[in-house]
Formats: C-alpha cells, sequence, structure tokens
C-alpha cells in the first residue's frame, strides 16, 4: 500500500523497549489493540473503548452489527504525540493521533494512553475523537459538514468512565478552553457558510475545533434549541446549501454568535451519563505477542500506515527481511514478509511469503490478501493468451478469505476488479458484491468513489450520488473530494451519461489495491 510516510529510519525508535517489550493484543467485538502494557490495563482500555461504543449507538439509537474480524479498527499505542508525528510524517505540531480508514485494514495510532476513571486524558481523547469519526460514518454514510463532523466528535470524545461501568459523555470539552476564550476568530457564520472561513488564509493555529464542539454541545443541550439540529441535517440531506440549511433550522446568525457566547459563559455545563445497563460489552480476549511479532510490529506499522516511494519500500523490506530471518517460522512475520515484498515490487517472493505463512496457520488473513494482490499483478502483465487463467488463479485466494471471513470487503472488491481488469464487463453478482463491500466499509472513501463511476456508467445516477456525496464533503482528503465533486457537479449538469465528459483521464483506473483514504488527524 503506498499513501504517504514518515522517514522510516526513525520507526524502531518508536515503540519503546522494543527489542525485550511484553507486547500484548487486545481483541474485541470493534478494536484491536497492540501495546506494549499490562494484561490489566490492556483490558480496561478495550473495555472503555467498547464501552465508549456502546454508549454512542445508544445516544444516536443506532445498532451497528459487529464488523468482521479484519474490518475492526486496529489501535497502535507508540510512545508520545512527537511518536505520532513521526509516523504520520510532515510538520503539523499540534497532530496528537490519526486514524486511517481502509476497508479491512483501518487504523488509528494514538501516544500512550492512561486508562484511570473519570474524565479521559488527552492521549484517549484522542483516539476517541477518531473513532467517534469512524462510528458516525459507520452508522450514517450522508455528508455531514465539516463543522458538524468535527463537532460531533469532539462532544462524545469529551467522556469520562465510572468505576460502576457507567459512562459520561458531552463534558464539557475543558482542552478547547484556551481557544475558546482567546482566540475569537471562529465565529458561528464561519461554520455554517464555510465559504467565508474558506477565504481567509488559515497560517496559524485557531478555534474552529473549539468553535465546533460549543455549537454542538449548545444545539444539543439548550431547551429553546431542541430539535433545530435535527432540522439542520434533514434541510441538508434534502439537498440545501449549508448556508441555507443554517438560516432556516437556526435562524440569524448573529444572534445565534450571541447565544453560544453567553452559553459558553455559563458557569456550568450538562453532560450525559448512561447507566452500566445500557451498555453492552463484549468478552475482550488477551494475548501475548510472540516474539517475531513484537519484533516486526515497527514494519508492520509502517506498511499499515502507507509507503510513498520505491526507497522506503526497499527499506521496510530490509527491515522485515532481517526480522524474518531470525523467526522464519512465525507466521506473523511471514504475514508481513508478504505484505513488504509485494510493496517492494518482488510478486514470486510475496507469494511464497504468503504461501509459508499460511502453511503455518491458515487463519493469516493478511497473507490471503498479499497473496492475491500479487496475483493480481502478475494477472494484469499477463499476456493476451493467459489472461482469462490468471485472473482465475488471482481470485482463488479471495475467495479463500471470503469463505473463512464472509463480511471481509477486500475479497468482495476484487471478484469485481477481476472482471473489470480484464475488459470483461462485472457480472451482477460482482457489482452487487462491491456495493456490499461499502456497505461493510462506509468510511473507506477511495471505494466509495470507485464504486460512484461504476454505478454511474450503469446509468444508476441516484445511487452514484448516495456513494458520492460523502466523498465530495470529506473535509480530510481534497484530492478524493475534489473528484467527486467533480462527479456530481457533471451529473448536475446532465452529463452523467456521456462517459467521455464524466471522467477524469486516470477514472478507469481501478481503486488501489487497498482502496485509499487521506488520514484523518486530531489537533
Amino acid at each position: 500500500m503506498r499513501v504517504m510516510m514518515a522517514a522510516a529510519a526513525l520507526m524502531l525508535c518508536l515503540i519503546p523497549g522494543l527489542a525485550s517489550a511484553a507486547w500484548l493484543e487486545a481483541s474485541s467485538d470493534h478494536f484491536v489493540i497492540y501495546a506494549n502494557d499490562s494484561e490489566r490495563d490492556i483490558t480496561r482500555f478495550a473495555q472503555q473503548l467498547e464501552r465508549y461504543h456502546a454508549g454512542m449507538a445508544s445516544v444516536l439509537g443506532v445498532d451497528i452489527v459487529a464488523p468482521s474480524p479484519s474490518n475492526r479498527v486496529t489501535v497502535y499505542v507508540v510512545r508520545n504525540d512527537r511518536a505520532v508525528r513521526q509516523v504520520y510524517g510532515g510538520n503539523n505540531k499540534y497532530l496528537g493521533g490519526f486514524y486511517v480508514p481502509h476497508a479491512g485494514g483501518s487504523i488509528a495510532v494514538v501516544p500512550a494512553v492512561q486508562t484511570g476513571n473519570g474524565p479521559v486524558t488527552l492521549s484517549m481523547l484522542v483516539l476517541l475523537h477518531e473513532y467517534a469519526h469512524h462510528f458516525m460514518i459507520s452508522s450514517n454514510a450522508a455528508a455531514m459538514p465539516r463543522w458538524l463532523s468535527e463537532g460531533s466528535a469532539e462532544f462524545f470524545a469529551s467522556s469520562g468512565f465510572d468505576p460502576d461501568g457507567s459512562i459520561w459523555l458531552g463534558r464539557p470539552a475543558q482542552h478547547r478552553a484556551g481557544e475558546l476564550y482567546l482566540a475569537k476568530d471562529v465565529k458561528v457564520a464561519d461554520l455554517l457558510d464555510p465559504t467565508q472561513y474558506d477565504a481567509r488564509p488559515h497560517t496559524t493555529y485557531d478555534a474552529f475545533y473549539g468553535k465546533s464542539w460549543l455549537l454542538y454541545h449548545y444545539l444539543t443541550f439548550e431547551p429553546a434549541r431542541k430539535g433545530q439540529l435535527r432540522r439542520y441535517v434533514q434541510l441538508l440531506q434534502a439537498g440545501e446549501s449549508q448556508r441555507d440549511a443554517g438560516l432556516h433550522a437556526f435562524g440569524d446568525f448573529a444572534v445565534l454568535e450571541k447565544d453560544v457566547e453567553r452559553y459558553l459563559a455559563r458557569p456550568k455545563m450538562s453532560a450525559l451519563k448512561l447507566q452500566p445497563q445500557l451498555l453492552h460489552v463484549g468478552p475482550v480476549r488477551v494475548r501475548a505477542v510472540s516474539a517475531g511479532e513484537a519484533a516486526v510490529i515497527p514494519s508492520r506499522l509502517r506498511s499499515k500506515r502507507g509507503i510513498s516511494t520505491t526507497e522506503e519500500a526497499a527499506e521496510v523490506l530490509a527491515d522485515t527481511r532481517k526480522v524474518a530471518a531470525q523467526y522464519p517460522d512465525d507466521p506473523a512475520v511471514l504475514s508481513q514478509l508478504a505484505e513488504a515484498e509485494y510493496d517492494g515490487g518482488h510478486d514470486k517472493e510475496a507469494i511464497a511469503a504468503a504461501d509459508a505463512a499460511l502453511a503455518r496457520d491458515p487463519k493469516q488473513a493478511n497473507a490471503y490478501v498479499q497473496k492475491g494482490l500479487a496475483l493480481f499483478r502478475e494477472a494484469n502483465a499477463a499476456d493476451a493468451d493467459s489472461k482469462a487463467a490468471a485472473f482465475k488463479a488471482a481470485r482463488r485466494p479471495f475467495i479463500a478469505l471470503n469463505a473463512m471471513e464472509n463480511d471481509h470487503p477486500i475479497p468482495l472488491i476484487y471478484f469485481y476488479r477481476s472482471f473489470a481488469e480484464q475488459g470483461i464487463k462485472p457480472p451482477s453478482l460482482a457489482v452487487d458484491g462491491l456495493i456490499r463491500a461499502v456497505q461493510l466499509a462506509p468510511f473507506d472513501m477511495g471505494l466509495r468513489l470507485m464504486l460512484g463511476h461504476v454505478l454511474i456508467r450503469q446509468g444508476r445516477q441516484d445511487e452514484a450520488r448516495i456513494a458520492l456525496a460523502p466523498v465530495a464533503y470529506n473535509p480530510h482528503d481534497s484530492e478524493l473530494a475534489g473528484r467527486a465533486r467533480q462527479l456530481l457537479e457533471r451529473m448536475d449538469k446532465g452529463q452523467a451519461g456521456k462517459r467521455a465528459n464524466l471522467d477524469d483521464a486516470d477514472s478507469d483506473e481501478p481503486a488501489p489495491a487497498a482502496p485509499a483514504s487521506a488520514p484523518a488527524q486530531t489537533q
């Protein structure tokens, strides 16, 4: 997977005491956690995340079916904020954690988390913020304005855990107090009419997150505004612009600004407390990570985060091969080796490593994926006489993975691609499988864009709009958002059936191996 990556040499120091650390994996219904921690603490951490999921489900009135094992969010706990920024890359000094939404491989990277009772610490808040995004789009894939997306994530993430198993949601966001009281540069009008906000230069950190939280909190708890937030969302879904929906739901923006500022000045604010009986939490399974798997975690994290150049791919491969030489019989190491070989462009070696992993552990899901990807690349390079047989062979690992894990989205994606990349019209079953993949991984914007193209070509424009709208208004990936908006605009102009006018020059390309979306980040 090649998206972008921090400097490779820094990765070995991201996880403290890697060589001698006792790494644990905690596995629950919605999360997989890797941390250098005690069994008690990692279990409590997983339980708190599950309580948080259950609390959001209760408040929002939704019931999300538990994902397949490979489609859970995998949380990697690194040393501190600086380590998070090194993994992410770039120079965002405010970054405190990030989340990469991929079908069959979503990850979150956060600094060390404190799991005590009471209000959550900043590192925990970062993770809860990112999971709120994941939860919201998984439960309702409708397009959401940026302020509403970030404001709701801040609202839910400002949580607290009580010893009796209850949870608080919507506590005052104390971590936003400084920007709310000292930075008066963001007004309600900027949130509800983003053209004003976007027109101004933004060279420094501002109060966007804090103001978004404040507006969401106010509209949730203020009796005089009861029902207005729901009305606002309904108007957006009916097609009104953000500005018009805001004016019709909330009235004059200047009046709303004054009301919100008075609300901020109150000595106390409300919060929601959910009792334990409202929070169903399943079991947490903890296992000690093998020495080989612990040694390969840095390479695995680099692969899952994304690699941008052939040089970085070569570095990851070299590191992974060193670990594999030490632990040649560890299936987790061999599975990561298959991924590193594939990213390095070595298809036969990737297939061999995947086969070795599966021979030792037939449940290594990533080994099936990497073998399938390598076979697909070989099939694309095959001559015309052998292409059909090559693609048939490439489907087999994904079929096997589908049999093992029926709701894994990647096999459904590649079943469709196995026809499209041969130049054969995909059968309706394959298109239905692609739609199902989006239902399983609605948070993957690259996958949604791929489905949008497919539905447009079939003349299913209303369904294409549903697939594309969340991409078009996703604040975390301007490139994909721009492409989706372009498609929607062209459909609005009645050009949807004219493929030459509708598609970008590269739009006939299939989705990436793991459909890519830019990482969401919490500041």
